[in-house]
């Protein structure tokens, strides 16, 4: 895989009804989510995330109510490439995080562990399987400017300085600039291979727990926030712009998973 270690591979929502979640991600953001159970090998409701350019952004997991009665809950988890994950799992445990999921290989798909940061945030590492006809195959999930791709990575955290060490340790993430937002603390940037990706932040009062906030790209903030509306969900923050002139909403699906919509404002 082409992609450097630590990039954002991958975005998966755990969801408790697939094909409610896939009639209402396809309206708001115009992907294309089968609406009918597709079992994976695994016998797992799996759906992939399927672009208008003919890509993949990531995929839904439906939730069994054995999971859900075990504790998972609606959320979305980003996967981050590496090239060893049981020696990215060890590393990652020895400096406080957890394991969710041991390390699994997957015919065709590729080996990946769920852990936590040592705040209790999860994701997945993974060293994906690529296609026999594109041994150089890259992720192309994270895009900073095209519609339909994850375009903003942002984490809240309960120890934002701890955070900032471990993800520059274990993914190269760097922080170079931040923004202070007053009693909120600082808005720190996270740069990985000169790019700004994303940013990190003290976890506010308001906001229930700690955790990682991606924001799908849309042509038209105001109709993305009607379809919204119009489809079950609920949005909790915005319209608001943000630096740059692109706008921003925070809200929740149908299904209870928080989610984040940024794109212009027509007019």
């Amino acid at each position: 895989m082409t992609n450097p270690e630590g990039s954002f591979i991958w975005y998966e929502l755990m969801t408790p009804d697939a094909g409610a979640s896939a009639a209402f991600y396809n309206a708001v953001v115009g992907w294309t989510v089968d609406s009918s159970a597709n079992a994976a090998a695994s016998g797992m409701d799996y759906r992939h995330i399927q672009r208008s350019d003919g890509g993949m952004t990531g995929g839904m997991m439906g939730l069994t109510p054995e999971m859900l009665a075990g504790g998972a809950h609606p959320a979305w988890v980003a996967y981050f490439y590496t090239a060893d994950v049981d020696a990215k799992v060890a590393a990652i445990t020895a400096d406080g995080g957890r394991v969710y999921m041991p390390a699994t290989n997957m015919e065709g798909v590729g080996r990946f562990a769920m852990v936590t940061d040592p705040q209790g945030v999860p994701f997945y590492v993974m060293t994906p399987t690529p296609p026999a006809d594109d041994p150089d195959a890259s992720s192309d999930a994270y895009d900073r400017w095209v519609p339909q791709h994850v375009s903003w990575n942002e984490l809240y955290t309960t120890d934002l300085d701890a955070a900032k060490v471990f993800y520059a340790k274990h993914f190269n993430f760097e922080f170079n600039s931040s923004m202070p937002m007053g009693d909120m603390g600082d808005y720190c940037f996270i740069d990985f291979h000169g790019e700004g990706i994303g940013a990190m932040m003290q976890k506010p009062p308001h906001v229930p727990v700690a955790g990682w906030n991606y924001y799908i790209r849309v042509p038209d903030i105001m109709a993305a926030k009607a379809a919204v509306e119009a489809n079950g969900g609920q949005v909790f923050h915005g319209p608001q712009e943000v630096p740059g002139g692109d706008w921003i909403i925070n809200g929740m699906d149908p299904q209870g998973a928080s989610f984040a919509l940024v794109g212009q404002k027509p007019g």
